[in-house]
C-alpha cells in the first residue's frame, strides 16, 4: 500500500494494526507494506514485476491518470464519478423529488454522488418542485437557459446560477449540480456519453420503453431506473469490503470486493491420458 504525505501517520498506525492481527492468526505480517510517500517510491512500483500484480489508484483524477500513463504493471482505474440522472417525459415527480435529493445531498464527497440532472423540456414546468428538497440542503444549480428560465423566481436566488461550459462533465464532490434540458432520450443519451465518466447513470421514467432503452444503450459500470445513483457501493452490492469501483470494462467493473479480484487457476488429475 502506499499513501500520501498527507497522511502518512494515519496509514502507519492503520499498518501496524493490522500486521497485529495477522501476527496473531500466525500469518507473516509482510503481506501488507506500506511504502514510503515520496515519488520515486511511486515509480519503483509502478514498476514493480515479479512483485507486483495489479495497481489499484484511488483518489483524484489527476492521480488515476497518472498512474494510468506511467505504470508497466495492470491497473484498474477507480475513475471519477460525473454522475447524470435523467427525468424523462413520463417521469414521476415524487419519486424523482426524493431520489434526485438523496442521490445529491446524501453525501457529497463521493464518487456516487449527482452531479447533473437531465430534464425533459416537457416537465420544465415541474422542475422547481423536483429539485425543491435540494433548495432546502442549500444545493446550488447551475441551469441551462430553459432550465433557469423555468426556475428562475422560484428556486432561491442565491442558490441559482447560470450554467458554463464548465458546469456539466465536472464532478462537483460539493452542494452543487447542473441541470440540462433535452427534447429527447436520444439527446439524454448524447449528453451522457459525451460527459459522463462511466461510473453511475439513472433514468426516472414510467415508460418501460424508455427504461429499458436507457439500461441497455448507457455505458457505464451501474445503470439505474428509478432510484438513486447512492447505491453504488460495495457494501450495498452485497460485495463486503469495498476496494473500488471501476469505471473500465477488463476484468472488474462497477464496485469491486475481494472476489472481482481474484483471478483462475486450473487444477487437472491426470492418469496417463494423452492428446
Amino acid at each position: 500500500m502506499k499513501g500520501g504525505s498527507d497522511a502518512i501517520d494515519s496509514n502507519t498506525v492503520i499498518v501496524e494494526i493490522i500486521r497485529s492481527v495477522l501476527r496473531n492468526h500466525n500469518i507473516d505480517e509482510h503481506v501488507l507494506t506500506l511504502l514510503p510517500a515520496g515519488r520515486e517510491e511511486a515509480a519503483q512500483l509502478m514498476n514493480a514485476h515479479g512483485y507486483v500484480d495489479l495497481i489499484i489508484p484511488r483518489g483524484s483524477s489527476q492521480l488515476i491518470d497518472f498512474v494510468r500513463k506511467n505504470s508497466t504493471i495492470p491497473v484498474i482505474e477507480t475513475g471519477a464519478g460525473v454522475c447524470h440522472t435523467f427525468f424523462d417525459e413520463h417521469g414521476d415527480r415524487e419519486k424523482g423529488r426524493i431520489i434526485i435529493h438523496n442521490a445529491k445531498t446524501r453525501r457529497v464527497s463521493v464518487c456516487n454522488a449527482l452531479d447533473c440532472l437531465i430534464i425533459h423540456e416537457q416537465r420544465l414546468a415541474d422542475l422547481d418542485y423536483i429539485v425543491g428538497l435540494c433548495a432546502g440542503s442549500d444545493v446550488i444549480i447551475y441551469a441551462d437557459t430553459k432550465a433557469f428560465g423555468a426556475l428562475n423566481g422560484k428556486y432561491p436566488s442565491h442558490l441559482l446560477k447560470k450554467a458554463s461550459k464548465d458546469s456539466f462533465g465536472t464532478e462537483f464532490l460539493a452542494y452543487k449540480m447542473s441541470v440540462k434540458t433535452v427534447c429527447s432520450i436520444d439527446e439524454a443519451l448524447d449528453h451522457i456519453e459525451r460527459y459522463g465518466s462511466k461510473h453511475s447513470e439513472a433514468i426516472i421514467s414510467e415508460d418501460p420503453v424508455n427504461q429499458q432503452k436507457f439500461l441497455c444503450l448507457v455505458d457505464a459500470s451501474s445503470v439505474y431506473s428509478n432510484t438513486s445513483t447512492a447505491f453504488t457501493d460495495g457494501a450495498e452490492f452485497g460485495l463486503g469490503a469495498e476496494i473500488g469501483i471501476s469505471t473500465q470494462k477488463l476484468h472488474a467493473r462497477g464496485p469491486m470486493g475481494l472476489k472481482e479480484l481474484t483471478t483462475i487457476k486450473y487444477i487437472i488429475y491426470g492418469n496417463g491420458q494423452i492428446r
